[in-house]
């Protein structure tokens, strides 16, 4: 079943496009271009995923997640933004958002993000992935945060890729494991961490600027 998508963004031209790239690989059910559009429109329409931008002219795409989140937790929010700056994504990845990804990206990714973000993966564009890595890498204390400490330098790798948005297959392949040792590192540093699922994790890691 394809994604049912409501699309946020301040510039109809913008969306048009968006809405041209997808073509038919998602159902495109509402669009709206300010918070106070989406809000209600996302409240009626309680789509599977919400592709925002980051800033729109009477708010972003923060504020748009405050509101709703509480009340549709199932619907899931991919940011789609001009900006990569580190701000930004990390703001609206610690308000909930499941994903990130610039307006360079193709209309094929865009729509394989969405397929993603709706079934709890983690998304980003690739060019975001490092910028702040410099204080992450594998076996290196991050500051004094007792729960990181917990983690083994290779769980620490796979919670680094996992909250970049690699999938299983793709980290065993980079780090030259099983899928089944990738699930249980994933597996283990859920538990240590205390978190049920990737969008969580996630989460976790941007606050700690480990993305």
């Amino acid at each position: 079943m394809k994604p049912r998508v409501v699309l946020v963004d301040d510039h109809a031209i913008f969306r048009a496009g968006v809405r041209g790239e997808l073509g038919d690989s998602v159902n495109v059910i509402g669009e709206a271009e300010s918070v106070a559009d989406a809000v209600p429109l996302i409240r009626e329409l309680d789509p599977d995923v919400v592709l925002l931008d980051v800033h729109l002219g009477d708010g972003g795409g923060e504020a748009v997640i405050a509101a709703v989140a509480p009340e549709r937790p199932a619907v899931k929010f991919l940011a789609l933004s001009v900006s990569d700056a580190a701000e930004d994504v990390i703001g609206v990845i610690r308000a909930g958002a499941g994903g990130y990804v610039t307006k360079t990206i193709s209309g094929e990714e865009l729509a394989d993000a969405i397929v993603r973000v709706s079934v709890g993966d983690a998304v980003f564009s690739p060019r975001l992935a490092g910028f702040v890595l410099d204080a992450f890498r594998a076996g290196d204390r991050v500051g004094d945060d007792a729960e990181l400490d917990e983690l083994s330098a290779r769980e620490r790798e796979v919670l680094q890729l996992i909250a970049r948005g690699y999938r299983y297959k793709e980290i065993a392949a980079r780090l030259h494991l099983s899928i089944k040792t990738v699930e249980s590192h994933v597996s283990s540093v859920l538990r240590k961490l205390q978190l049920s699922s990737r969008h969580e994790l996630t989460r976790w890691a941007a606050e700690r600027r480990l993305i």
